[in-house]
């Protein structure tokens, strides 16, 4: 049995900036202030990190934001709702193919590792064609601000979730940025980059992934078998 676990944005869908937008709305509802907020980069970031990253200028700390993600989350979510209109998600390259083909496979378990809240999380994937519950496991960006830790809630879930332990060879991450490699080797697990989202390939050749795919057509055969 194999764990696939997928990032999102950059790696399963492209969402051309419902993402920020919802963001704005949420952020100054909430707080009352957006901070740098257009020029902030969030590949491979966390929803919670991203907000300590721009709040942390008005006293706001990692822990403050915790405690307020959970009404910033369903805020968000409701924003993202409402503007959802104005906004083309499609599947990356070959995504939906993919997703499809593993759910038939009985040696695979699909789930989500992403920076997105649960919430937002699965608009997104019901604007570009997915249903979020083809995912059987996720850890998300409302659960840490650290990205390596959402991997390691992943592993826990998709063990429980099996009834037993994994170890990191069952375990393989995909992902788009350098911080989903990093995320793969804090727990051992194999590190799939593609290159249809946020960072270059020489960028993420430099992380040297197990291995480094143009997009997810050719994943099947290079990875699984």
């Amino acid at each position: 049995m194999k764990v696939i676990l997928f990032d999102i944005d950059g790696t399963l869908l492209v969402s051309r900036g419902i993402g920020r937008e919802a963001k704005r709305r949420a952020m100054q509802e909430c707080f009352g202030v957006t901070g740098d907020l257009d020029n902030h980069v969030f590949g491979g970031k966390t929803d919670w990190g991203i907000l300590a990253d721009l709040l942390a200028p008005y006293g706001r700390s990692a822990a403050d934001i915790g405690r307020d993600m959970p009404a910033y989350e369903a805020v968000m979510a409701r924003h993202m709702r409402q503007i959802s209109g104005d906004y083309l998600a499609e599947p990356c390259p070959h995504a939906m193919e993919l997703v499809k083909a593993l759910r038939c496979r009985e040696d695979t378990l699909i789930g989500l590792v992403t920076g997105n809240t649960s919430r937002t999380a699965a608009i997104k994937l019901e604007m570009a064609g997915f249903a979020p519950d083809w995912f059987a496991i996720g850890a998300f960006g409302n659960e840490s601000p650290h990205r390596d830790d959402l991997t390691r809630l992943a592993r826990q879930r998709a063990g429980a979730h099996l009834g037993r332990d994994l170890n990191g060879a069952e375990l393989i991450v995909i992902g788009d940025t350098p911080a989903d490699i990093q995320a793969a080797r804090a727990i051992d697990a194999v590190a799939v980059a593609v290159c249809t989202g946020y960072a270059g390939r020489d960028k993420l050749i430099g992380c040297d992934p197990d291995f480094l795919l143009a997009d997810l057509s050719t994943f099947q055969d290079l990875v699984l078998n």
